[in-house]
């Protein structure tokens, strides 16, 4: 099997893009990770989206973005997996480079979100639930996501002032992002004054409604060398996996775990050769910040219960020794759903290639985790500088 490497990043700013289509956004994204690789074609795409149909009635995706950017007659396909799509579509590209059948893929995740009212994009977004159980009912994702919380918080006793420490941590960081949707630092106070949601779940503890793009180009460590890419810009791939957990939460076996993540921890950690301990940076999906806490301990990086521990003590800070979203992360940077993997993968990128705008010193190895639904699919990737 080949080794899979990042050789181009590239974003589009997260806001709400009222003038930009979702293919200008794709677009122009994916051609500037192109000029970052110094690459003027590609032998495949893969779009990370979960709902363009709902939001913009648009559907065949591949076709759109691929015809847009003039890449010609390569293949092209749209990649879904909830909020999870953007990570799914990085691996699902790195697996064609890996197997040989492919040397140099793009993969762009987009979301369009914005041009629909507040209520259809609650209801969009809910699509990724059981739509027979949990949709049906009434039950948004802030509904369920309210639900774990208040219950993580009665099993370990946390309050609701611990978990909001996540959305500071992610708003101090994002601040220095130029790409990121909110770039002002906040407060605990911030978070606790803003109103209810869903209780216990305020405002400030949810991630924004937001358009964005963001992509990367991964190619094999001999395609690079034959390319000419500097070694400074490769980021391996070093490890991937990927699992499911019951569809809706009533099924789960236990509410507080997010067994999928912890699957798909292990194959990523086993495929490369390293240990939770080893690892430098986490981007996890923060969506709410109760998915922040949960997301540490599948990971390991913390033991169950201990996640928002972790957040008390500073340890998630840039300087911490379980640095997270270190460039906003979802809550600041933003939350264009099928886009977030693959910001997370550039994210990622950059903090190795040193070229951060909130750098983790001397960082080699970074982890990022990708949730569809309420854990029901869930993506891990270990990305290694070079």
């Amino acid at each position: 099997m080949k080794k899979a490497v990042i050789i181009g990043v590239g974003m589009t700013p997260v806001g709400e893009h009222w003038k930009t289509s979702l293919r200008d956004l794709a677009v122009e994204a994916l051609l500037n990770a192109m000029d970052d690789a110094n690459l003027d074609k590609v032998d495949s795409l893969y779009v990370g989206n979960m709902v363009s149909g709902p939001f913009v009635e648009q559907e065949n995706l591949g076709a759109l973005i691929a015809d847009w950017a003039g890449l010609g007659n390569i293949p092209a396909v749209k990649i879904e997996a909830a909020c999870a799509s953007g990570g799914a579509a990085v691996q699902e590209g790195a697996k064609a480079v890996m197997s040989g059948l492919e040397d140099v893929v793009a993969v762009v995740g987009v979301e369009k979100m914005t041009d629909v009212w507040p209520n259809d994009a609650t209801r969009y977004l809910a699509y990724a639930s059981d739509a027979e159980w949990e949709l049906f009912h009434g039950a948004s994702f802030v509904a369920l996501n309210a639900l774990v919380m208040r219950y993580y918080m009665h099993t370990y006793g946390y309050t609701e002032e611990d978990l909001a420490l996540f959305a500071v941590n992610a708003h101090i960081n994002g601040s220095k992002n130029p790409y990121a949707m909110f770039k002002k630092p906040i407060k605990v106070e911030t978070v606790l004054r803003s109103p209810y949601i869903a209780d216990p779940l305020k405002l400030f503890d949810a991630s924004p409604v937001c358009d964005g793009a963001a992509a990367v180009i991964i190619t094999t460590t001999e395609k690079a060398k034959e390319l000419g890419i500097p070694k400074e810009k490769w980021v391996e791939i070093a490890g991937m996996g990927r699992a499911i957990d019951t569809i809706n939460l009533a099924n789960r076996k236990e509410l507080l775990r997010l067994r999928a993540a912890e699957v798909a921890a292990e194959r990523a950690y086993k495929m490369a050769g390293i240990e939770a301990k080893d690892v430098d940076l986490f981007e996890v999906h923060d969506a709410f910040t109760i998915m922040a806490a949960l997301s540490l301990e599948a990971v390991g990086a913390a033991e169950r219960g201990k996640g928002a521990e972790l957040a008390k003590e500073g340890q998630i800070a840039i300087d911490g020794d379980y640095p997270i979203q270190t460039m906003g992360g979802l809550k600041s940077r933003g939350h264009p759903v099928g886009a977030t993997g693959v910001y997370q993968t550039v994210e990622a990128a950059l903090q190795l290639r040193g070229e951060a705008p909130n750098q983790v010193p001397d960082a080699e190895i970074a982890l990022t985790q990708n949730i569809g639904g309420t854990g029901s699919n869930i993506t891990v990737t270990i990305l290694r500088r070079v």
